[in-house]
This record gives C-alpha cells, structure tokens and sequence, in this order.
C-alpha cells in the first residue's frame, strides 16, 4: 500500500470518477484506475462500482476512506513538524482562490508571505469554491479563498473576510436604479447575469428565489465578476452580484435583493495545516479584514 494510493482513493470518492480524479491530480487517468485496482487487489476489496458512465463508492470503500484521509492527514502533519523543528520554512503550497479575484488585500498579503518565505514554492489554483471546499477537505489544496453561502465543512477552519447579501446590479440610467430592492419576482422577469454554479453568489442566488418560490435562472454565467459587470455596462442585462463586487463603477447602481441570503467570503485551511499553511493564513489574516 503507497501514499499516492491513498491519495487516489480519496480524489476519486470526492470527485465521483476516475477521469475527474486524474484531471485533479494532474496525472492520467489510466495511471489512476490502475493504482486504485491495484489498492483493491492488495486489501481484497472492490473499493469502487465502476460502470459504463458513472463510479460509486462501495461499502468497503466507505469504511476505507476515512482512515486513508487520516493516513494523508498525518504525513502532511510530520512535514510541517519537521519544518518547524529545522526552524526554516521551505517545501510546497497549495493556494486556492475564486476565479477573478480582486478583494482588496488579498495580493498584498501573498506578496507578504513570498517576500517572508522565499524558499516555499506557491501553486496556485482558480476555481469555483465548491472544488476548492472539496480540495480543502480531501488535502489537496492547503489554503483557500472561497466564496459560500451554506456553512463549511467542519474538516476545515475559516475566517469570514466579507458577508454580505446579494445585489441586483443595473445602468445608472435603468428603471430599477431609484429603487431601495428588487425581489426575485423582479429577476424572473428579467434578463440575469451571474456567476456559475458551484460559486457562493450563485449559491446564494438559488436559496434566496427557491425561499419565495421563484425560479430564477440566469441567462449568462460569467466566470469572473468583471465579466458580468462589462456585460451590465454594455446593457445585456440585470446582474446579480454582491455590492462590494461592484464597488468603484460609477456607471452602474447595486440595488439589494429582498431577503437574500448572506453569501460569505473566507479565508479557509485544511485540519493539521504545515507549517507553510499556517504562514500564508497568517500573512492573508493580516491583510484581509474580517468580516464583522
């Protein structure tokens, strides 16, 4: 039984196949099938149901999963005992953030840490938050920002930098542009542009209509919030955002949605974080403000 056995086992039971597994991990996918068979040859158990179009993880594999997490866990604990016992900083980090981001202090805080600690590499990951939470959880990434509207996993800890609810942005020169809010009974009338699923904003967004019993589906999912701003400004339509996303357009107005849920930004670490890890929350801690 090796480490990246384990770590296998672990991308494909949170990924849901073995394709997404090794997309994950940067390897190939006949590379992950055949230690994950040979994983299930050496303890006598199909870990997995493998079929033409999906993978589910079996009885077995649920009792094994728990303890590979725990195996992974420890190694990356001796490391960042080790570290601390050299009394140097050096070895690997895995960043994740949300795809565009631009939140004040975010970059200052990583210029910081790298000023700080040149002797760790940095690799950093965009993504939606809800791979990020999933790579936090499963030891993949060791430190991320990540946008939610539904509480963590309580396998990582998180600080909130920002909570706020959602905005409808508009032209300055819209009808809705005097208005105090916009319910989702307005958007569904409307043309929206937001975020993808899988982001706190569309998170958030699906909780507030599904509340009043509206369904709302936006029409344009951007990947960056300066795409869906361009698009407002170039009158395509009603963005659906976070005031503080909008924040410095003067051509534009962020109008709040009516009892939208609270979609929040957080700083977020993996359990028994290295050495490493804990540097880069810190250094991000000091710049990013939390969230009162």
């Amino acid at each position: 039984m090796e480490l990246h056995q384990l770590k296998y086992l672990v991308a494909v039971a949170d990924l849901g196949s073995f394709t997404a597994a090794a997309a994950d991990l940067h390897v190939s996918q006949s590379g992950v099938s055949a230690q994950v068979a040979k994983l299930e040859h050496e303890l006598g158990h199909r870990l997995f149901d493998r079929r033409a179009r999906s993978v589910s993880i079996t009885d077995a594999g649920l009792e094994v999963l728990p303890h590979a997490r725990a195996a992974l866990a420890s190694v990356t604990a001796i490391g960042a005992v080790s570290d601390e016992l050299s009394g140097m900083m050096r070895g690997s980090l895995r960043l994740g953030t949300v795809i565009g981001c631009t939140v004040p202090g975010y970059l200052a805080g990583f210029a910081a840490f790298r000023r700080s600690y040149p002797g760790v590499s940095v690799s950093v990951v965009e993504d939606n938050s809800d791979r990020l939470i999933v790579g936090l959880a499963a030891g993949r990434l060791d430190v991320a920002l990540v946008a939610h509207a539904e509480d963590l996993p309580e396998t990582v800890t998180a600080l909130t930098v920002i909570r706020e609810p959602l905005a409808a942005v508009v032209p300055t020169d819209h009808p809705w542009a005097d208005r105090d809010t916009v319910s989702c009974a307005d958007l569904a009338e409307a043309t929206v542009l937001s975020l993808p699923a899988g982001t706190g904003v569309r998170s958030a967004l699906t909780a507030t209509c599904a509340a009043a019993h509206v369904d709302v589906t936006p029409s344009v999912a951007a990947y960056s919030p300066e795409a869906v701003l361009a698009l407002v400004e170039l009158g395509s339509g009603v963005g659906v955002l976070t005031a503080t996303m909008a924040d410095g357009r003067a051509t534009l107005v962020a109008i709040p949605v009516a009892d939208s849920v609270q979609t929040s930004l957080s700083l977020a670490s993996a359990s028994a974080p290295s050495a490493a890890a804990r540097a880069m929350t810190a250094a991000l801690t000091e710049t990013l403000a939390p969230a009162r």
